[in-house]
């Protein structure tokens, strides 16, 4: 197949052009590389087809297909693709009959630049014909979009007295139109150019690149101080400035550079200052900088050249720039009544080296102190006092203690005293003993008497110290022996059962231990004290005496200067002692000096005790038994609820027997009404007589409560068997049938004549394998696992 005529009509012009399959491939030649030599298939080439935007002419006629192919029937053309069953639809369509291709509507480039259709030759039965041909429509771009800014307003800064050529700033705008065309060339210029204040510099000062939108200086002149910025206006223009345009608008701020040094003004200041104060302001000091407020060209660091004991400060106020003077020391008055201070500023930032050339500015400050009614001063707080703590009433303590600066009158006084130790002159201030002191009273803290003196001067004006007395302690009390009384040993020999004593004394360190035991020359013929250490001796007999009361009396002396000593009466008791050297008692002492009958009677005595004790224990046992084995007749412990108890009745007893058949360890009692017997043979429980189903009561328990409902196992196997135990155990444990006496376990009576043989004739030598668990099977739901563990199969 070729195509017959291909008829193009571009920009709605009236030249038409026939094409044929060979001048379409002789256009397109690439599409034919790779294939070698060999035959190309006539078909469907179109090239493409051009379209101007936003034509007025539609619906209009773009391209006409026409197969060459002879049919017998009648063709028929559709078109498929975006603009006319896709998205955006309706743009095109296709004569069914004559195959012309038209635009029903005017196109827009920015919104689809091309599209993509497929054309079909079909039969009047919908079958094709041949192959469908590809047909691309390109959108041609019309300056239909004027250029925009990329902001409503640009803003940029340049320093002062910058020079020219200086970029300052970028603006930058779009254009919808095709990029590759002029339509979206852009053009850049400033049409106009005011001032900030208007009027301040007429010239003009910046130019831009028409082309990347940089804005820089073009002139000098640009001086903070006269000008502070400017207003561009902007236009940009597409087809490079011949076609549409838009205009704009940029702020450029004239930033300030630091070249302006501060200056006092004025540069003489007087100020008063008052003694003895500190950290107060005294006065401010003014200086003048034409660089930007705020800034760090603008704020000033101040100085005081001539302070060298530092008596005073000055800092800067943030918000006016003011130098702030304050006193940071106590100025005196009679040391000094006046001061010249030297103050010199200088901007935070460095100057610049555009500014002048001047000289630092000064300003002299003159500060006059003012004389005021001072406090007196004590030479010391608190005033340290040391004295002994026996020191004689009226002893001098301190004098000269304070002093007032303006040289007036004092008067003194104690404020405090608690102990009412101490006195002071009035008029000297001279601080004596009034009485002696006592280390143990409950204000002296460690060592040391507080109390606290005030002294006022002849304008009213008063200050108080505190007096720190610390008290040496003196040997005031002479020691005391502990325990004046105490037991010894009559047998000189048992030396190790002496009277230890000690020594107690009031006095403190180093008036205390250690201490000195002695005895008197006259008193020594039987009694010795040895010493043991510095605290403690041994009062000990040298002779065997008799068995009774003794005076002895012990010198004992301190350590302290002077020595003070005392002597002590001792009540010692003499006794007789054991091979331990321990006294004996009243009891044991007479049985020793007894005939053999006393300790005889003493062993009868013992064993009548004894025999009692045995007799009361037998009641006790007699009457607990005798509880026990008479419970009413006609009660049991515990009584089944249902047929359905799911325990298989077994039964509650007390005890535990010695086996099945062992009935000896209590007597069973069944409970039940002959009417109810069962008439079937093998209902009963063996050897009992009572028919199955009803529950057997022990006759030695009550069983008139009723007991607690005892858990039931599901239908199934229960999931938690710890759980399961646990519920029962807490229903027995609840039981008040239970009987109240100790019993390890609880079980129900079982019958009696048990056929099982012992557990010794299991025949365990045998394997599994051996053994046919089969039966199992048959012994229900219950034992279905233990049947599926065993099955062989």
């Amino acid at each position: 197949m070729a195509v017959h005529m291909l008829m193009v009509c571009v920009l709605g012009a009236l030249l038409c052009q026939m094409w044929s399959s060979a001048e379409v491939e002789a256009l397109y030649p690439w599409r034919n590389q790779g294939k070698g030599l060999v035959r190309v298939k006539r078909d469907w080439i179109i090239p493409p087809i051009r379209v101007l935007e936003n034509s007025k002419q539609v619906p209009e006629n773009l391209v006409q297909i026409k197969s060459d192919k002879i049919f017998t029937g009648e063709v028929i053309y559709k078109l498929e693709g975006p603009g006319v069953d896709q998205e955006p639809k309706n743009l095109f369509e296709i004569d069914d009959k004559t195959g012309v291709i038209r635009s029903k509507r005017p196109l827009d480039r920015e919104r689809h630049n091309s599209f993509t259709l497929k054309a079909f030759a079909l039969s009047t039965s919908g079958e094709r014909l041949e192959n469908p041909s590809t047909i691309e429509i390109v959108v041609l771009d019309q300056n239909d979009n004027r250029p925009a800014f990329t902001q409503s307003q640009f803003g940029g800064s340049v320093s002062e007295f910058s020079v020219p050529g200086t970029s300052v700033m970028s603006v930058s705008a779009t254009d919808a139109d095709d990029p590759m065309t002029e339509n979206a060339f852009l053009s850049y210029s400033i049409t106009g150019q005011e001032s900030i204040p208007a009027n301040a510099v007429t010239k003009t000062m910046f130019g831009i690149n028409n082309e990347t939108g940089a804005i820089y200086t073009r002139d000098v002149g640009l001086d903070r101080e006269v000008v502070k910025g400017f207003r561009l206006k902007l236009q940009v223009a597409d087809m490079g400035g011949m076609g549409l345009t838009s205009e704009g608008v940029a702020i450029i701020h004239i930033s300030d550079i630091n070249n302006h040094a501060p200056q006092f003004s004025p540069a003489l200041y007087s100020m008063t200052a008052v003694e003895n104060r500190e950290d107060y302001e005294i006065g401010r000091v003014n200086v003048t900088d034409r660089d930007d407020r705020g800034t760090g060209n603008w704020e000033g660091k101040y100085f005081i050249s001539n302070d060298p004991e530092g008596l005073f400060a000055i800092s800067t106020d943030p918000a006016t720039n003011e130098g702030v003077l304050t006193v940071v020391k106590p100025l005196d008055y009679e040391a000094m009544d006046e001061y010249s201070l030297i103050l010199t500023v200088e901007n935070v930032n460095p100057l610049s080296n555009k500014a002048p050339n001047l000289p630092m500015s000064t300003a002299t400050v003159v500060v006059t102190v003012v004389n005021e009614n001072e406090a007196p001063h004590f030479r010391e707080d608190p005033i340290q006092i040391v004295v002994p703590e026996s020191v004689v009433p009226g002893t001098l303590l301190k004098s000269n203690i304070a002093f007032d600066p303006d040289n007036s009158d004092l008067r003194y006084e104690i404020s405090r005293d608690p102990e009412r130790w101490l006195d002071i002159n009035r008029a000297t201030g001279d601080i004596t003993a009034k009485r002696t002191f006592n280390m143990q009273s409950p204000n002296v803290r460690n060592n040391i008497y507080n109390a606290v003196v005030k002294v006022t001067d002849a304008g009213g004006v008063s200050t108080t110290a505190t007096v720190a007395i610390t008290l040496k302690e003196t040997n005031d009390f002479p020691p005391q022996l502990f325990p004046l009384s105490g037991t010894v040993c009559g047998d000189a020999g048992h030396r190790s059962s002496g009277l230890i004593v000690t020594a107690v004394d009031k006095d403190l360190p180093p008036h205390a231990a250690p201490f000195t035991f002695e005895m008197p020359d006259d008193l020594s013929i039987n009694w010795t004290v040895i010493q043991v250490n510095h605290t403690h001796a041994v009062l000990q007999s040298l002779l065997e005496l008799e068995a009774g009361e003794y005076v002895v009396t012990v010198f004992v002396a301190d350590s302290g200067s002077p020595v003070l000593s005392t002597y002590a009466q001792v009540n010692v008791t003499v006794c007789l002692c054991d091979s331990f050297g321990d006294c004996k008692s009243e009891a044991v002492a007479v049985l020793g000096s007894s005939v053999g009958i006393g300790f005889i009677a003493l062993i009868i005595i013992m064993a009548s005790i004894a025999l009692l004790l045995l007799l009361l224990l037998l009641a006790v046992a007699v009457t607990s038994c005798g509880r026990r084995h008479h419970i009413k007749k006609g009660t049991g412990l515990l009584v089944g609820e249902s047929e359905d108890d799911i325990r298989d009745n077994v039964f509650n007893y007390d005890e535990q027997g010695g086996g099945e058949e062992d009935e000896n360890a209590f007597n069973i009692d069944l409970l039940w009404n002959p009417h109810d017997a069962p008439s079937t043979p093998g209902s009963y429980y063996p050897g009992s007589g009572v028919p199955r189903g009803k529950q057997p009561l022990r006759k030695d328990a009550p069983h008139n409560l009723p007991s607690p409902i005892y858990p039931r196992r599901p239908t199934a196997d229960p999931t938690d068997i710890e759980d399961y135990i646990n519920d029962g155990l807490e229903a027995a444990d609840n039981d008040p049938n239970v009987p109240p006496y100790d019993t390890a376990l609880i079980y129900d009576y079982e019958g009696e004549g048990s056929l099982a043989g012992s557990l010794s004739s299991i025949a365990s030598g045998s394997s599994d394998e051996d053994q046919d668990y089969d039966y199992l099977n048959n012994w229900g739901p219950r034992f279905q696992k233990l049947a599926n563990m065993y099955d062989p199969r």
